[in-house]
């Protein structure tokens, strides 16, 4: 049994992994902004952790006590082409997909260290490698995030910790159906939203077999940096890692 602590557990991914862990006999923290969204988890503790406040933070991280694998999920997203994106939208993904959820990451790793072991699970997105039109803004947070794990992945391979990063294709967990959309006016970019942004409902994954999959990545003995979730996602990212340097999905 492992102690996991999980950001972003207040609905979808982050909630359906942490009723997942605890149904394996972990024990589970799932933490949420509002600890009043977390009624009716059976889970060992119900904390508030906002990512984006350093003294929510360390507080949380304080009374979970000892964690082996963090699980960090929480996140945000919105709709714009790059030029209708305003730039205070942009800052404030990045502070909460990116920042967030390094911040966490930090409170935790000191008493990892100490034990010389333990995991930490990024929720990534098939968006952190792959980027189309109206979503730059999050995939930018995303590969950001990409970049830090991987830094990590590197620095803490000799204190016995794991890095992992789960890449997910398009979720049914109800965050695509009203994203927060910004544009220009008579804009000029509408035919890249003709079709619009929520993918449709056949090729998505349900937030159950993401928690399925995260579990697994808590589970085994190793795991790889870098770990597609879902049919869609395995296909974009192949396609991008395939592809040549001077076409699109180049690679990095």
């Amino acid at each position: 049994m492992s102690s996991i602590l999980i950001t972003g557990a207040s609905k979808g991914v982050g909630r359906a992994a942490a009723a997942e862990l605890a149904r394996r006999g972990h024990r589970v923290v799932a933490t949420a902004r509002d600890p009043r969204s977390l009624d009716g988890l059976d889970v060992d503790r119900r904390l508030r952790l906002d990512v984006t406040d350093q003294a929510s933070v360390d507080a949380a991280i304080e009374q979970a006590g000892e964690i082996d694998t963090l699980v960090s999920n929480a996140g945000t997203i919105f709709s714009a082409a790059v030029e209708a994106s305003p730039t205070d939208e942009i800052e404030r993904l990045l502070v909460h997909n990116t920042v967030g959820a390094i911040r966490v990451a930090q409170a935790v790793l000191p008493q990892l260290r100490r034990r010389n072991k333990g995991r930490l699970l990024f929720v990534s997105s098939a968006s952190g490698r792959v980027v189309q039109p109206g979503t730059a803004a999050y995939s930018a947070s995303k590969w950001a995030l990409e970049a830090l794990a991987e830094a990590l992945a590197i620095e803490l391979a000799g204190f016995g910790i794991d890095v992992t990063l789960a890449q997910p294709g398009p979720v049914s967990s109800g965050a695509l159906d009203d994203i927060t959309t910004y544009k220009l006016p008579d804009d000029p970019y509408a035919p890249f939203f003709a079709v619009g942004v929520t993918p449709p409902a056949k090729i998505m994954i349900s937030p159950e077999q993401v928690a399925a999959a995260l579990a697994d990545l808590v589970e085994q003995p190793t795991v790889p940096l870098r770990v597609p979730i879902g049919p869609v996602a395995e296909q974009v990212v192949a396609a991008r890692n395939s592809a040549p340097y001077d076409k699109p999905f180049i690679r990095g």
